[in-house]
């Protein structure tokens, strides 16, 4: 008899960033985050929901227990989106409720198809899926994971199928971003993940890697373009993500240590990418604008900040001693062990068209001065510090040292999966 949820390699890692992340988010917010009491009891319940929702859809053992879950996190995040309530929210969160749930509409239909190819197996438990993999027929099963990719690929933010992300990132609190960049993008990652394998199972795997790479290339391109012409910073963060889960996309897609690479980075880009989603809080209070023109001299108004931002942005950009470094190293290497040397370089030229439109902007905003007035210093509570301080160390620590049983962990979390 099947458990409707376990605990395995690959889950426990989602799981670990899942919780690391929602406890710095909580440590930054405080229990007094709304105006008052009854909105704060409105908005932790529903935070709390959400969190159950991304806890639920990477414990399940069952794909349709899965769908439910996944569609729970749309409804419980819409509000935390629109929290704020201006009209920039506002559109910002129909738009993602429409977006993905046309998405999870083509997930259902993908899971309906993979019923009609798995005939007599009858069954959407993981384990009996892949115990009868090749008694899948092989045409349904490619036409359901394509499904499958389009509909969790708009969750996880994968290109092209990415659009409801930079309004909904850009509009959200601070801590709700973190939230979903960190931790509901990768409940998503996972269950593609999870038929990844099957795919893998029924000798299907080159289509897979076809699409992945595809899907994966396709947006770290779009986030390269897009950073020549930041005017957000938010919104800027929000493109990095679809450039991070691009870099995981094509990682799983390269198998072997590109499926190890890409694991690392959904780790370390949680804690990476939460910790500059908190700090673009602090500015935010601090400057009252999320325009990248209108925020200068962040070292002068509040060091700390600024330091933060600043070693944020290096570490998801991937240099050392960033963990990323690692991952991407480990993929680039993949991509020459496959002698896929062309896309490997265009790869690489994409990620340093990124590097330099992301610290140009960072830097602009650090250290250019604003020539009308004297920037004032200005003081923040220790508590919009502490979180971020604790995830970019643990980072800085993860990429210089990683250790053995956190490894072990993510080799045969890899093994789960190819």
């Amino acid at each position: 008899m099947n458990n409707y949820f376990v605990l395995d390699s690959l889950n426990l890692l989602f799981l670990i960033a899942l919780v690391v992340v929602t406890v710095c988010v909580m440590l930054y917010q405080g229990f007094n985050y709304c105006k008052n009491a009854k909105e704060n009891l409105k908005y932790y319940s529903i935070f709390f929901l959400f969190f159950l929702s991304m806890v639920g859809a990477i414990l399940s053992n069952h794909l349709g227990l899965t769908w439910v879950f996944i569609e729970a996190t749309t409804l419980t995040s819409a509000y935390l989106i629109m929290l704020h309530k201006s009209k920039n929210s506002l559109e910002a969160t129909w738009k993602y409720v429409f977006l993905c749930s046309i998405g999870i509409s083509l997930a259902f239909v993908g899971i309906i198809l993979l019923l009609i190819g798995s005939g007599s197996v009858n069954s959407l438990f993981y384990d009996d899926l892949y115990a009868h993999a090749s008694a899948i027929n092989p045409f349904w099963l490619k036409l359901s994971f394509i499904f499958i990719l389009i509909g969790f690929g708009t969750k996880a933010g994968f290109a092209p199928v990415h659009s409801w992300l930079p309004d909904a990132h850009a509009e959200a609190p601070s801590p709700v971003s973190a939230m979903l960049s960190a931790t509901l993008l990768n409940s998503a990652v996972l269950v593609i993940l999870r038929l990844v394998k099957l795919m893998s199972l029924a000798g299907l795997g080159h289509t897979v890697q076809v699409l992945m790479l595809a899907m994966g290339l396709l947006s770290i391109f779009i986030t390269a373009v897009y950073v020549y012409r930041i005017k957000n910073y938010k919104r800027m963060l929000a493109y990095s993500s679809v450039e991070n889960m691009g870099i995981i996309s094509v990682g799983i897609a390269l198998g072997s240590l590109g499926t190890i690479g890409a694991l690392i980075h959904v780790l370390c880009h949680s804690l990476i990418k939460s910790s500059l989603f908190l700090t673009s809080g602090n500015i935010l209070h601090l400057y009252n604008t999320k325009e990248v023109e209108e925020v200068k001299d962040i070292v002068s108004k509040n060091k700390c900040t600024s330091w933060l931002w600043l070693l944020g942005a290096m570490l998801i950009l991937a240099i050392p001693p960033s963990p990323l470094f690692l991952s991407e190293f480990l993929i680039i290497k993949q991509f020459l062990l496959n002698g896929q040397v062309i896309l490997c370089a265009i790869m690489v030229l994409l990620l340093t068209f990124i590097i330099y439109g992301i610290m140009n902007t960072v830097l602009k905003m650090d250290y250019s001065t604003n020539n009308n007035s004297k920037t004032e210093p200005v003081k923040l509570p220790i508590s919009n510090y502490i979180p971020q301080i604790f995830l970019i160390v643990t980072a800085i620590v993860l990429g210089i040292y990683m250790p053995n049983g956190l490894f072990e962990l993510i080799k045969n979390a890899g093994e789960m999966i190819w």
